[in-house]
């Protein structure tokens, strides 16, 4: 009988207890009213806790009868208290979380997010201040906020990112994939990007790793998405070098937000070391408008018109360069001149349905166009000559004197039309994504260069009875080709007791017509966000990444047997290949109160398939052979946070090796960088928050060239890049002054009156090499430097 009893008893035991249970749940929302995601929920003092979904939703049992104190906590938010006297039976609960911030006047800078995959989430506006040349461009800001992230020129807004080149790196605005000219030689040319900062609300970055949505490069992707103004506003920024100016509005169903940018970089270019007169002009229209044809459908379209004009006439050049014991002196007066135009028509219209919260379809339609020229005839004489220190003076002494005469007819037109379906499905825990899309590419080229050099009276090179240029280039070639592409991609987030995963698996397909390549890219990552301890993120990813050719890749340049060059397209060119593996995490904390937040990554990619290449100022030049291999291997260290109160801040560092092996040879890559040191710093003066500052600095490795004779194999190393700038802005008109009187500034939000001073310390930068000759075909590398010191004075309004 007792054994009866004690078997009930044990049986019945379990539904005792349960009957003691209750459930709370509920819903966390942040101001706005939007679900948070990742909240953990713990009862005070014990282990029990609950984690919300992607609906900010929890749930979890208590004992009936008992009191708690429910703790709500999430990277980004201060944390929230409930307090329950008793629980008398199931309970729900909504709770409202407040984003942590800091008050500093009007300003309020509020925490991040979590960061489950490589895709890092970037908010353009703390960025706002940021000293730049081109005027707070994205690029720059990516130089300072993601990780592996450099650039070896303030003049080109072109940035690479862990041993990849400028080629591999792929932009998106609104989806679109957006290109940059092909015969772009220097910085000075290159003027404005295709983003407008102005014009931007949201940006996405990675370094690696990324998904399947994102097309085929090797790189990195930056995903810029343009704003839908809620009201009416704008800004006008006019300075030294240049004004843009932008308008946003929105009237129920119609947004619009259009943008102007003019630059002139006159002042800047004469800090160079060739003097001449310098004619830069830059100009961007760009225009993006939505219209709500039904509470389901809406139709949208991106607009961009641009031209860049670089009118040159140089005059001379004195270039010191050397060490304090073997001193060089470069002289050169010059004579003719330089003339080019880039012009770009860019229009996308889509068309978006919204079936339900969980449904979208969206058809995309895009057209691109651009003409490209280059005219130049520029001769000129120089002299080489040693330096020698005698008796406190210097004195010249000649070792090889020279003519030149450089000669180019440059024209490119390039056509590319894309048509592209894409959706999403929500499902459980499930977002599907996919997408399939055409591509025609148009391209006409036509080059005609040569250069004739002279040294000592002998035409180079020399050879007796012949007149030989020293270098020429012809090319005419036209290309029409078709491109499919299309992904398929699965992002699914579950809990177990240890804390929520994100899995995200995605297969990119996409065929060319070209040279009949069908490429195959699975992809996938996992992100891991432990319950207990939230401040830690864990990710790893991993992926197959192609780089199919555009055109610059498999253009193969021959020579006949009198020394002609001319360009031929390259049919059996197969796309580069390289694998990632990504491994790294976040970790959040707070210093009295301040947020910070350091990231580590370590990272490899094996190449093969390469094309070789060299890096001349920003003008790459391949091989147009797939001949090489190579692998790039590194670590990547960011703290982020607020070193002064109420103000954000960003200190990089990043250790990194690139190889390449052709031929069974071993060389860097010309990207090769093996160290990089980036700050973004911001401060105010105290106790008086009108006034503010903004600094950058770079001090990175210098990268690897080559001298003429093996273009292809960098045996030397260049300078470093280090360069420091500065700014100050002071707000003369502020809200609360708009308060104080609506009736002269009411149209006004802030007035910033700003000086930036670009390179700071007036560091002398090397953006690439001359190579001079003489008669004995003796060689020396010239340096070509960059910009030098510089003020620039700017205002803004904003309305």
């Amino acid at each position: 009988m007792k054994f009866r009893l004690i078997t009930l008893f044990l049986l019945l035991f379990p539904l005792v207890i349960q009957a003691q249970k209750a459930t709370i749940s509920g819903i966390v929302v942040d101001t706005d009213g939007l679900p948070i995601e990742l909240v953990w929920v713990q009862v005070r003092g014990s282990l029990n806790g609950s984690m919300t979904d992607d609906k900010g939703s929890f749930s979890l049992s208590v004992n009936k009868g008992d009191s708690c104190t429910l703790v709500f906590s999430c990277i980004g938010y201060n944390k929230t208290q409930r307090i329950i006297p008793s629980v008398e039976g199931d309970l729900s609960l909504g709770v409202r979380m407040r984003s942590f911030a800091i008050e500093l006047g009007t300003a309020v800078v509020t925490g991040s997010r979590i960061n489950m995959n490589t895709v890092q989430q970037i908010d353009p506006s703390k960025l706002k201040g940021i000293v730049d040349p081109y005027g707070g461009s994205i690029e720059t800001q990516i130089v300072f906020v993601g990780t592996g992230v450099t650039k070896s020129s303030e003049l080109s807004s072109q940035y690479s990112v862990r041993g990849g080149n400028y080629d591999e790196n792929i932009v998106y605005v609104n989806g679109i994939e957006v290109y940059r000219p092909l015969l772009i030689r220097s910085g000075q040319q290159e003027g404005l990007s295709f983003i407008n900062p102005d014009m931007t609300g949201s940006v996405k970055f990675s370094s690696g790793g990324y998904d399947a949505c994102y097309g085929d490069k090797m790189s990195s992707v930056l995903d810029v998405t343009y704003k839908k103004p809620e009201a009416f506003e704008g800004a006008v920024t006019a300075g030294m070098l240049g004004a843009n100016a932008y308008i946003g509005s929105s009237s129920g169903k119609f947004t619009q937000v259009t943008g102007f940018r003019y630059k002139r970089g006159t002042t800047l270019l004469k800090t160079l070391d060739t003097e001449g007169d310098y004619d830069p002009t830059f100009l961007d229209f760009q225009t993006y408008m939505t219209y709500a044809l039904t509470p389901k459908f809406e139709v949208s379209l991106l607009g961009n018109l641009s031209k860049n004009v670089y009118n040159f006439t140089p005059s001379t050049r004195n270039t010191s360069f050397g060490t304090l014991h073997n001193s060089k002196s470069f002289e050169v007066y010059y004579d003719g001149g330089e003339k080019d135009e880039f012009t770009t028509y860019f229009g996308s219209g889509a068309l978006k349905y919204n079936i339900n919260k969980d449904n979208h379809l969206a058809l995309q339609f895009t057209a691109f166009e651009s003409h490209e020229t280059e005219n130049y005839d520029i001769s000129g004489e120089y002299w080489l000559s040693d330096v020698v220190s005698a008796d406190g003076e210097k004195e010249l002494t000649p070792i090889g004197i020279g003519k030149f005469h450089e000669h180019a007819r440059d024209r490119l037109h390039s056509e590319v039309i894309n048509i592209t379906q894409s959706g999403d499905h929500k499902f459980g825990g499930n977002t599907l994504r996919w997408s399939l899309g055409y591509q025609r590419e148009t391209i006409h080229d036509r080059i005609k260069e040569w250069e004739m050099r002279d040294s000592m009276g002998y035409s180079l090179p020399y050879e007796e009875k012949i007149l030989r240029v020293y270098d020429n280039l012809y090319s005419k070639n036209d290309l029409q080709s078709n491109r499919f592409s299309g992904y398929l991609q699965d992002t699914y987030k579950f809990r177990i007791g240890q804390g929520l995963f994100s899995a995200t698996l995605g297969l990119r397909a996409g065929y060319w017509n070209y040279n009949e390549e069908l490429l195959i890219s699975p992809r996938g990552s996992i992100g891991f966000v432990p319950s207990r301890n939230q401040n830690f993120t864990f990710r790893i990813a991993s992926g197959l990444y192609y780089q199919s050719p555009f055109y610059k890749e498999f253009r193969v340049t021959e020579t006949d047997d009198k020394g002609n060059s001319y360009i031929v397209l390259n049919r059996d060119i197969k796309s580069q290949r390289s694998v990632h593996f990504v491994l790294g995490g976040d970790y959040t904390f707070r210093v009295d109160t301040r947020p910070f937040r350091f990231t580590a990554e370590m990272y490899y990619k094996k190449m093969d398939d390469l094309v070789p290449y060299t890096v001349d100022d920003v003008k790459i030049t391949y091989y147009g052979k797939n001949v090489a291999k190579g692998y790039v291997a590194g670590l990547d260290f960011k703290l982020f946070g607020q070193f002064v109160p109420g103000t954000d801040s960003w200190l990089n560092f990043s250790l990194m090796k690139a190889e390449q092996e052709w031929d069974g040879r071993k060389s860097p890559l010309p990207t090769d960088r093996r160290y990089n040191i980036s700050l973004f710093f911001t401060d105010y003066w105290p106790n008086y928050d009108r006034l503010k500052l903004s600094l950058n600095a770079i001090w990175s490795d210098g990268l690897p060239f080559s001298s003429p004779d093996y273009s292809y194999g960098q045996s030397f190393r260049s300078k470093g890049y280090r360069r420091v700038d500065i700014g100050l802005a002071y707000r003369m008109l502020s809200p609360e002054d708009v308060l104080r009187d609506r009736q002269f500034w009411g149209f006004f939000k802030n007035i910033w009156l700003g000086v930036d001073v670009f390179n700071l310390l007036d560091i002398k930068n090397v953006s690439s090499y001359s190579w001079i000759s003489d008669i004995n075909s003796s060689r020396w590398a010239v340096p070509n430097y960059l910009t030098g010191r510089q003020i620039n004075f700017k205002l803004t309004a904003e309305f």
